[in-house]
């Protein structure tokens, strides 16, 4: 289901995928099936979104990330792909970030470029993610840090 509101221009759009109100989805762009897109996001065209992964309001997913099945994104959760941002500068470097099967980020959170969150991962909200977080591990805090081992 793609809601009239929406502005997507991605053809192949599974229809067991939603996306919801106000949300603006880039032709280009790979999303997978039975995944929830909620109001208010956007999606460029070099990204990659798997199965089942659900993205809460108010995320905007640049070029260069990639979101592995299962993943769960908070509401308003930040990602960047250029680690030095400047306006109508013509060099800037993309940087790709990886979010792992099964990951969570947790509402609000920043998160880095060029980074990989891994497998069952899960970021506490809120917080700032500057370096890689290793599989199956919570980090929290600003800068997010590692606080404890996580079961799926």
């Amino acid at each position: 289901m793609i809601h009239p509101l929406s502005d997507c221009k991605n053809t192949r759009i599974p229809e067991s995928t939603n996306i919801w109100q106000y949300c603006v989805v880039f032709p280009d762009c790979s999303i997978g099936e039975n995944c929830n897109i909620c109001s208010h996001c956007l999606i460029e065209n070099d990204v990659k979104i798997g199965n089942n992964v659900t993205i809460k309001c108010g995320v905007q997913i640049w070029d260069g990330i990639e979101l592995e099945d299962n993943v769960m994104v908070g509401s308003n959760v930040t990602f960047t792909n250029d680690l030095y941002p400047r306006s109508k500068n013509k060099d800037w470097k993309l940087l790709r970030t990886k979010v792992c099967k099964g990951a969570t980020i947790g509402a609000g959170s920043t998160i880095l470029p060029g980074l990989t969150i891994g497998e069952n991962a899960f970021i506490a909200a809120g917080s700032v993610v500057t370096k890689d977080v290793p599989a199956g591990e919570m980090w929290m805090g600003c800068p997010a840090r590692f606080y404890k081992k996580v079961e799926r």
